[in-house]
């Protein structure tokens, strides 16, 4: 069986959105600069497909369309779905392309720009509309309401775990601290294509808090005061954002030098109530796939759609913090959804190189009571 190497791995900054330099930007855009980026690295090797993660942008195939702008014109271009997992799944179904021997180079990867994301509506009568209208995750209940993820996945998840507030904070003030620290580093230079906008060239995430402290996080109002004890803030939630990432995953027979290698992958689904817990049984799964235990993972990073979600993570299995989220994530760095888990993966593969390579595990929550994980291996250098 082939293994599916990762020749290439980027990714656009991530920006803040509606309010950012990438506010007028499409996904169209966004998904024609990482494809074009990404096709550079395979030296004129045939592309056989272009996979991107997208949501709420209408409906269409950004994939085809960044194909074509990017003038790959015989390369087709597939959408995927899988909410916040979007990204990560366009990567795990080039992954078992790959390793199907169906195909030998895939460009997958995930493109998100809710500044720009077209507005829907759905006819309830005959004249009758609900406007604006948001296709719903999973069938509303009161436990689990579908278009609250400071419920499903930030509230329930912290009661689950007896996660208290200034938990919660701490964990969202540890993320944007460690994401200054990575840009002040030049720990992501490697990963970033900067692009140009109409506000000028973007090269650096924008949506991290230098000045952020835990006093304005304890300051900040709880998303739901109606209820008692509600710990959920704008401050221990991710942000909104825009961004795409791409990677190259090919054949070891096709000779393409390799950052890496994809081990396993696993989603999962769960009671829409505890999604937020939903990355427990794909990471158990994507493990028990690579015959790897928890022990012998470097590094990990789990999305921070809120702060309650890693937090819940390092208990259940036990984890040392200081492998989880060694960068920031979604608190800080911001969750472009559809894009976010191929981010993360390209964050993962060139932090691993950077430590001289090791095994990464990413891992995430997505809408509708799902989660998904991914397994990758850095060679040592």
């Amino acid at each position: 069986m082939p293994e599916a190497i990762i020749v290439s791995a980027l990714r656009t900054p991530i920006g803040t959105a509606r309010r950012g330099a990438l506010r007028d930007t499409t996904a169209f855009d966004l998904a024609r600069h990482v494809v074009t980026a990404a096709a550079a690295a395979v030296g004129g090797h045939p592309i056989d497909d272009v996979i991107l993660g997208e949501g709420r942008y209408g409906g269409g195939v950004i994939a085809r369309h960044a194909a074509l702008t990017a003038g790959l014109d015989t390369v087709p271009g597939l959408a995927h779905n899988r909410h916040c997992a979007a990204g990560m799944a366009a990567v795990q179904t080039a992954a078992a392309g790959i390793r199907a021997g169906m195909d030998e180079v895939i460009i997958a990867g995930g493109v998100n720009s809710d500044s720009t994301a077209p507005r829907a509506r759905f006819r309830t009568g005959p004249e009758e509309w609900a406007d604006p209208w948001v296709s719903p995750t999973h069938p509303d209940r009161p436990d689990a309401p579908n278009l609250d993820m400071s419920i499903t996945v930030g509230w329930n998840t912290a009661v689950k775990y007896g996660l208290t507030r200034e938990e919660l904070d701490a964990w969202a003030l540890r993320s944007h601290r460690h994401a200054i620290a990575a840009i002040d580093a030049g720990r992501f230079d490697a990963e970033i294509v900067p692009i140009d906008t109409p506000h000028g060239r973007f090269a650096v995430d924008e949506h991290p808090r230098r000045t952020t402290s835990a006093e304005k996080l304890a300051a900040l109002a709880p998303l739901h005061p109606e209820i008692e004890g509600f710990s959920i803030t704008a401050g221990n939630a991710s942000g909104a954002n825009d961004a795409a990432a791409a990677l190259v995953i090919a054949s070891d027979a096709t000779g393409l030098p390799a950052l890496g290698t994809i081990r396993s992958w696993a989603s999962a689904g769960i009671d829409p109530a505890l999604t937020g817990l939903a990355p427990i049984a794909a990471i158990r799964k994507a493990l028990a796939r690579a015959g790897v235990s928890i022990g012998e993972i470097d590094l990990f990073e789990i999305n921070e759609a809120f702060t309650s979600v890693p937090v819940a993570m390092i208990k259940e299995f036990g984890l040392d913090p200081s492998r989880v989220n060694v960068n920031g994530s979604g608190c800080s760095l911001g969750h472009p959804v559809a894009a976010t888990g191929a981010r993360m993966i390209v964050t993962m593969v060139h932090e691993l190189r950077r430590r001289g390579g090791g095994l990464g595990l990413t891992a995430l929550c997505a809408g509708g009571g799902m989660g998904s994980a991914t397994l990758i291996e850095v060679p040592a250098r």
